[in-house]
This record gives structure tokens, C-alpha cells and sequence, in this order.
């Protein structure tokens, strides 16, 4: 079932990685100089890195991740309000 994630995942980080490359990597319209874009192209680098590494953990140590995700939701539902 994990590889059918991690397979998901890269699938879903490719998609995004192309679609953010075409919207952040066209070239700027002429008569646009100087535009103050900032540094979109190092914010989309630094997300599909981030996500390529989630993958890239979730493929590897999956059940681990899906136990302690499971254990900590656990103990939030079963935790009571003003005791």
C-alpha cells in the first residue's frame, strides 16, 4: 500500500513541479523591466524540494510515519476537556 503512495506522491510532485514551472518560469512581457517578482523561483525550488523529501520519507519509513500520525490523533481524541 506505501509504494502506491509513494508512487502517488511522486506522480502528485511532478505534476506540481511542472505546473509551477510553467506558471513562475515564463519569461517577462516586454516593456516590464525591474519587476519586483522577489524571489518567487527560490520559494517554488525550496516547496518541491520539501515535497520531493516527504516522499522520499513517507516511501522509506511509511508505516512508521502512518503509526505515529495514528498514536498522536489518539491521544488528542482521547484527551478530555476542562477534566
Amino acid at each position: 500500500m506505501m509504494e502506491k503512495w509513494a508512487t502517488h506522491g511522486l506522480a502528485f510532485t511532478l505534476t506540481m513541479l511542472t505546473a509551477l514551472t510553467r506558471q513562475f518560469g515564463e519569461p517577462e512581457p516586454e516593456g516590464r523591466e525591474g519587476s519586483d517578482r522577489g524571489d518567487v523561483p527560490g520559494w517554488v525550488m525550496i516547496t518541491v524540494m520539501t515535497a520531493i523529501v516527504v516522499v522520499a520519507l513517507v516511501s522509506i519509513f511509511g508505516k512508521e510515519v502512518q503509526d505515529a500520525i495514528t498514536k498522536a490523533f489518539s491521544s488528542v481524541g482521547d484527551s478530555k476537556i476542562g477534566k
